[in-house]
């Protein structure tokens, strides 16, 4: 049996810079944190001659041709798997649609997986580019990049994206103690709303790809907030870049309606008067996850446990996309 796990991922300043209608005009820009919490695929051979796919449903079909799953037909058909007598099962840490990035660690972590049946070695930068290629390539999703490299990479890591498709990733030169006081101060609550990333993010693909002023001028906004967060976080001024994430959630809020609603913008208001220095949506919007940098942990953490969110805990990923057995 062949188990691979592939990290989600909190956006730490220039997420939605990664989407191809902008960078590819512009160049885009955004640094990223792999964290502890997982998608898991599991891979091994029956004696079965068909293909047995378990996800949120159980798929039993002749060839992988017929698999409904999109990325996982999509998967099959570009490393060329033609075996039949495979049982395939996925499990995650969170639900999907949550704005943690499932979906790309789900690509990565499934063609690792098959990878390693192949008995293949690959890079995660190639790793990530395959899964780019079946979610924006082949899907035609209207989603950035951002979520297939930070899985495949781990860590906190900056990521370049270059006009002509090219990606550069670059490990941050974050020291120990900001490491760990990001991982104690960062507190991310679930809002309870799940949604689909590509619905969310197919007005602003679409606006962009219209050379919309207002959109296209809010992206450059949000790269320089990537750029200035990368800086502060390097230099250890945490406070500082609380300050950037403040900024990087009212940027949010004027890219789209769908960003947010009532009901987010009241908890995110509630936060900020009971100990954040500032928060932001994980994601593309609509729901899922609010990040705080918290000055005070204990004050936040019951007015919002009070509201009603769940805090979800966790630490630095700095594996990425692995095969644990």
């Amino acid at each position: 049996m062949i188990i691979t796990r592939s990290p989600l991922r909190i956006s730490l300043g220039g997420g939605g810079t990664d989407l191809p209608s902008y960078f590819s005009k512009h160049g885009g820009f955004l640094v990223a944190g792999a964290i502890s919490k997982y998608i898991y695929i599991t891979l091994h051979e029956t004696f079965v001659e068909e293909l047995i796919i378990k996800y949120s449903r159980l798929e039993r079909v002749a060839r992988a041709s017929l698999i409904e799953h999109p990325i996982i037909r999509e998967a099959f058909a570009l490393l060329n798997i033609e075996r039949t007598n495979l049982e395939m099962t996925s499990m995650a840490d969170i639900p999907a649609g949550t704005g943690l990035g499932s979906s790309g660690s789900f690509t990565t972590a499934l063609l690792k997986a098959l990878h390693a049946w192949n008995r293949n070695f690959i890079h995660p930068h190639e790793l990530a580019e395959q899964a780019c290629e079946i979610e924006i390539g082949r899907l035609r999703e209207p989603i950035g990049k951002q979520d297939q490299f930070i899985s495949a990479y781990g860590g906190i890591t900056a990521f370049t994206f270059h006009m002509d498709g090219r990606v550069e990733a670059r490990k941050a030169a974050l020291d120990a103690d900001t490491i760990h006081d990001l991982e104690d101060n960062l507190l991310l609550f679930f809002t309870g709303y799940s949604r689909s990333a590509s619905e969310i993010l197919k007005d602003q693909n679409t606006r962009t790809a219209g050379l919309d002023a207002a959109m296209i001028e809010n992206l450059h906004r949000t790269k320089e907030l990537g750029y200035r967060s990368l800086d502060l976080l390097e230099r250890g001024d945490t406070a500082g870049f609380a300050a950037i994430m403040h900024e990087h959630w009212l940027g949010k809020r004027e890219r789209s309606a769908g960003m947010s609603n009532d009901r987010i913008n009241g908890w995110y208001d509630l936060a900020m008067e009971n100990g954040a220095l500032g928060g932001k949506l994980i994601g593309a919007g609509g729901g899922g996850f609010l990040m705080f940098y918290a000055e005070d942990r204990a004050r936040l953490r019951k007015a919002m446990c009070a509201a009603g969110l769940q805090e979800v805990r966790f630490q630095f990923d700095f594996e990425g996309t692995k095969t644990v057995g």
